[in-house]
């Protein structure tokens, strides 16, 4: 073999190589600026009572993240272990959706949007005795504004005043906007609350403030008294 031919195999050669470095160059750039899917399973991470989310699908590239997409599924119940309807979840706004999650019962049973924002409005709101204000009330104070504000209904003062002045009502019968009575020492009617629903009632409680606590509660149980309705 000639020095030419050697020297053109050796150009061959080299052209060959060249090539095959450069298309894996941009086979790998190619593939730096293909987008990632990372496809996450369909699990459901159920992060308070009743309330899932079901992470979606995130799409990353070399440069940029996107934001991963999540759909909330907002269930204050079980609903028989069915996921709520499409008009369910437009009829529950975020207070129903919330006091249902308290009071365990379907969000779309709330419906008494007033008392709801009240509650909110009120709630935790410390006790002390005489108090009427958003500083500090006591419990008659409370069922006072509360019936007022949103049953247009005037209490006496004290929660004995307003025993007297109730229709005594069984605690089977009890309704939305019924007062709940107790004793919690001494003689007569010295707790009341305001009964909401699912056996669950409203007052501003000694030791929580305004609170919401359900009626087979191991302390308020053995001190309830009756229940009353406005004659």
């Amino acid at each position: 073999m000639s020095s030419k031919s050697y020297i053109n195999l050796l150009v061959l050669l080299f052209v060959i190589s060249s090539c095959n470095t450069v298309r894996k160059i941009v086979n790998k750039d190619q593939s730096a600026q293909k987008p990632v899917t990372k496809v996450y399973s369909n699990e459901k991470r159920e992060f308070i009572n009743g309330i899932e989310v079901t992470l979606g699908t995130v799409t990353t590239t070399k440069h940029k993240t996107s934001s991963t997409s999540t759909t909330a599924k907002k269930k204050a119940t079980t609903n028989g272990g069915n996921p709520p309807t499409k008009a369910e979840l437009e009829k529950a706004n975020w207070l129903q959706i919330k006091y249902a999650i308290v009071m365990d019962m379907p969000a779309e049973e709330l419906t008494n949007i007033p008392l709801l924002e009240l509650m909110d409005k009120w709630w935790g709101t410390r006790y002390c005795i005489g108090g009427s204000t958003m500083n500090c009330i006591d419990c008659s104070a409370f069922t006072q504004v509360i019936m007022k504000e949103v049953y247009n209904t005037q209490l006496p003062r004290t929660a004995q005043e307003q025993f007297n002045s109730m229709q005594p009502i069984a605690i089977d019968e009890l309704q939305e906007g019924d007062l709940v009575f107790f004793n919690t020492g001494g003689r007569g009617i010295s707790h009341v609350g305001i009964y909401i629903q699912n056996n669950k009632f409203l007052h501003a409680s000694t030791s929580q403030g305004v609170t919401i606590t359900d009626l087979s509660d191991k302390y308020w149980s053995p001190k309830f008294r009756g229940g009353g309705r406005m004659r």
